[in-house]
């Protein structure tokens, strides 16, 4: 318990930051989202290479900004995106939320990067965008420091990669995660 004060204060600073406003304007908010794409993404290629022509190569990708909240037995996040198809070149903006069940305690801010390698999979996870999984992992990052356990998954034609950019957490939950289109931004 003598931690909890550091967690609470963690928790509050990620649900403030996750709440800030990206802009006044729809323009605004777009450039925002597209601005945290190109970060990732660049962040991404830092940490492996190969993700660059990975991705350039498929016919699309999609990244999404995410914070993650776990107190002791239930678990709750929610974020941005956008989809890009490399064909067409078209941004579809996207929301995300997610609510699990488990043991764990902590929050943590984290970048997810899909590779889609097939044009079914994009337009699957644009039109429906459920994602529903087991996850286990421990973080305890702030910018550069400390590290955390992320990684690399591939399902249903879909490689994911997550980064995680801050956090304090450990955590073992079953959630599910929607992913839908955001009306005002489209």
């Amino acid at each position: 318990m003598k931690y909890a004060p550091i967690l609470l204060y963690m928790v509050l600073t990620l649900l403030i930051a996750g709440c800030a406003s990206t802009g006044d304007s729809l323009s605004d908010k777009r450039e925002a989202v597209l601005k945290m794409k190109n970060e990732v993404l660049a962040e991404l290629y830092k940490k492996k290479a190969s993700a660059e022509s990975e991705i350039s190569n498929s016919p699309g990708y999609a990244v999404f900004s995410n914070v993650n909240i776990n107190l002791i037995f239930a678990s709750f996040g929610g974020g941005h995106g956008v989809v890009k198809n490399n064909k067409t070149g078209k941004h579809t903006y996207m929301k995300m939320g997610e609510v699990g069940v488990g043991l764990g305690m902590g929050a943590k801010d984290f970048r997810v990067v899909f590779v889609f390698h097939n044009e079914a999979a994009m337009t699957r996870f644009i039109e429906h965008g459920w994602a529903l999984g087991a996850q286990a992992d421990a973080a305890a990052k702030a910018d550069e420091k400390g590290g955390a356990v992320g990684g690399e998954a591939i399902i249903d034609n879909i490689t994911i990669y997550q980064l995680t950019k801050t956090g304090l957490a450990l955590q073992a939950t079953v959630k599910g995660t929607k992913y839908w289109k955001d009306d005002l931004l489209n």
